[in-house]
């Protein structure tokens, strides 16, 4: 049985926050929806890969077993017209731009999923899953179509709360004539000889979106999952969707806990490509760091709107900064084995992912190890600090490396200060003053600041700074 103190979750099915409920006491399953691979990831897309990759971490230290799928759509409308203009099989198209999505998240702390299904290696799985939900009369074919039939699904509308009259105005449904309802929606639809597809029993087609999500599920983490994500445009109707075509297949529960995160929006503004204001990751890694992108993306609860400036970038920039400096001064003392992440963090990340409270505690946790007043305490102080960090993804740099590009200015200085010489005078200096060999410290004082360095005597220890 699972030891550690529960984690509460805000579930957009029941509309609360509620304790996670797991298939089984020491393994949980989650799926969230990846990226159409036909461009590269933009902030938007961003948020979502982070928000899971910190409740994916929060997982594994809390369970023995985690499996964590994030999926690529690979077949789209979007994606065949990319291929069709360049006149290149869709593959070329998404496996650029899945390239490009690895590196994009790898540079933003993003651990690899377990898994990462794409839909084109599971049309088998996808026919089979259309055929049964025909077979259970929750499905039917018309005019080289298959369609959901939503009116077997009483429960539909369930996961978003809308009513039935509110879902056809505010959804983009294709009023097409062999539709039973105006609702009901494709699971297969033909394509044209020119356009990618596969054999099936409805003739020559492609998979419609929501149906492959479910198929992917039932493949690789069983017919009910423990946790579901993705972003909050999602919910209807895509995740409403797939609630539908899930429980019908298999008549059981589809999903334990649902969790969405808001939009992003840029100077207060929708991200659109007629505003001009959308933002890819690759674009903003020539202006910061993926740490600092990865934190200003994170520094607001995933439930809320982020809204993304200038100044957010460089104040998260300022806030990595002191951090590393912080991390800097104490870089010879060595980081003890097997110390835990603080209890505080923790709470704040099992308590709905509040990050924002795990940042706070981490700035508790800075004050702490500057003040510390022996070795023994740094040590203790800087070990909790790392392995609390660590959950975040923050804080994992060597912090020479770190403030390299935080503060290229200050790189030389750096280099200077991590210096064999420098730190032996500074030692030097040191046991002089504690010798009370004040002539001896005032000659050494002299020395480093011909080499370039300031030396600043304070309650804590010496401070090194540039000489301006």
């Amino acid at each position: 049985m699972n030891k550690n103190p529960p984690i509460y979750l805000h579930n957009t099915l029941s509309r609360k926050k509620e304790q996670l409920s797991t298939s089984q006491p020491e393994r949980v399953t989650m799926y969230v929806c990846g990226p159409t691979v036909y461009n590269y990831a933009h902030i938007g897309n961003a948020r979502p890969a982070l928000v899971f990759d910190v409740l994916s971490r929060l997982l594994r230290h809390d369970y023995p077993t985690v499996i964590y799928a994030r999926n690529f759509t690979d077949v789209d409308d979007k994606i065949n017209a990319a291929a069709a203009a360049t006149n290149v099989p869709i593959s070329v198209i998404t496996n650029r731009y899945i390239d490009a999505y690895h590196e994009d998240m790898k540079s933003l702390g993003v651990l690899t999923p377990e898994l990462e299904p794409r839909v084109t290696e599971h049309i088998p799985i996808i026919i089979k899953l259309i055929n049964t939900l025909i077979e259970r009369g929750h499905a039917y074919f018309a005019e080289e179509h298959v369609l959901f039939d939503v009116a077997s699904y009483p429960e539909y509308g369930h996961l978003s709360g809308r009513r039935k009259e509110d879902m056809l105005a505010g959804a983009r449904v294709e009023v097409a004539p062999y539709k039973r309802n105006p609702l009901d929606f494709v699971l297969w639809k033909p394509s044209t000889p020119e356009l990618p597809g596969w054999e099936s029993p409805w003739g020559w087609g492609r998979p419609g979106w929501h149906i492959e999500c479910s198929a992917m599920i039932g493949k690789h983490l069983g017919h009910t999952i423990d946790i579901h994500g993705g972003g909050q445009d999602l919910i209807f109707p895509h995740h409403e969707n797939e609630i539908a075509q899930g429980t019908c297949a298999h008549g059981e529960l589809y999903c334990r806990t649902w969790v969405h995160n808001s939009f992003v929006t840029v100077e207060g503004q929708k991200m659109s490509k007629s505003l001009g204001n959308v933002l890819l990751v690759r674009d903003l890694l020539d202006q910061a760091p993926g740490e600092v992108i990865r934190l200003a993306l994170l520094s607001t609860h995933y439930r809320k709107p982020l809204d993304w400036t200038s100044e957010r970038l460089q104040q998260a920039r300022n806030v990595l900064a002191s951090y590393y400096d912080s991390l800097f001064k104490v870089s010879d003392i060595e980081v003890l084995p097997d110390i835990k992440a603080d209890k505080q963090v923790l709470e704040a990340l099992r308590n709905d992912l509040n990050v924002t409270g795990a940042l706070v505690r981490l700035r508790e946790l800075q004050t702490q190890l500057d003040r510390a007043n022996s070795d023994t305490q740094r040590a203790d102080v800087k070990s909790i600090l790392l392995a609390s960090a660590k959950i975040l993804g923050f804080l994992q740099l060597p912090p020479h490396e770190a403030l390299s590009v935080l503060r290229p200015e200050a790189t030389s200085f750096i280099s200077l200060t991590s210096n064999a010489r420098i730190k032996s005078l500074v030692a030097e200096r040191e046991q002089a003053r504690q010798d009370r060999d004040f002539a001896k410290s005032d000659t050494l004082r002299n020395t480093l600041v011909n080499e370039g360095v300031v030396i600043e005597d304070t309650a804590q220890g010496p401070v090194l700074r540039p000489v301006s």
